[in-house]
């Protein structure tokens, strides 16, 4: 994967850096953390500028930001609720569920889609229940552009300064993700656990 998407870059520059950041948010398999630190080290040794590769960058994550928006519209709570009227008898979901959980998002979903742009996989597919929720377009496009823009400068600058060792930051980030995986693990757990318990004493 590294190789491959490393080529894809060397080979067509800014391009190449556009189509896998956009690739990157709608297929996640394709980690930022190899190409936003490869763009940066490409700045030493080629005719890229740091300005440039963070441009090319955030223009790509927000087009791919922008196509899990609109799956997310597709899949918005009415179909959700179909869903439930079939399934929810099974999987102990009612339709008050929903629209608390959409409520909760227009509430605070803003915040989430900043921060979350700034947590590896989350960051791709916090846009589909954005979509979902049929948040603020604008508003959307705002949080987008400013988390995604950290996250680039901050990977981006970390190559830059790395420069032909930028790949000894994977071993950091691999760890990072680690930790913030199991944390949203260990939340998920707990959130499911008080749901239930809530169902039980009802």
């Amino acid at each position: 994967m590294q190789e491959w998407v490393t080529g894809i870059m060397e080979q067509f520059g800014y391009i190449g850096i556009f189509f896998m950041m956009a690739l990157e948010n709608v297929f996640p398999p394709i980690p930022s953390e190899i190409v936003l630190p490869f763009g940066g080290f490409m700045t030493t040794n080629s005719e890229l500028t740091v300005v440039g590769v963070i441009i090319t960058a955030t223009s790509g994550s927000v087009l791919g930001a922008i196509i899990l928006y609109g799956i997310g519209l597709l899949i918005d709570v009415g179909r959700l609720e179909k869903i439930v009227d079939r399934w929810g008898h099974i999987i102990r979901i009612k339709k008050e569920d929903i629209h608390k959980a959409d409520a909760w998002f227009d509430k605070y979903g803003y915040w989430t889609v900043l921060f979350c742009r700034m947590i590896p996989l989350i960051r791709s597919l916090i846009s589909v229940p954005a979509g979902m929720s049929n948040m603020n377009f604008t508003l959307f496009l705002l949080f987008t552009l400013i988390g995604t823009l950290i996250w680039n400068i901050i990977l981006i600058m970390i190559g830059v300064l790395l420069g032909e060792n930028w790949h000894s930051i994977l071993g950091f980030m691999e760890t990072y993700s680690t930790i913030t995986y199991a944390s949203i693990a260990i939340g998920f757990i707990v959130l499911v656990f008080i749901f239930i318990r809530k169902r039980i004493r009802k």
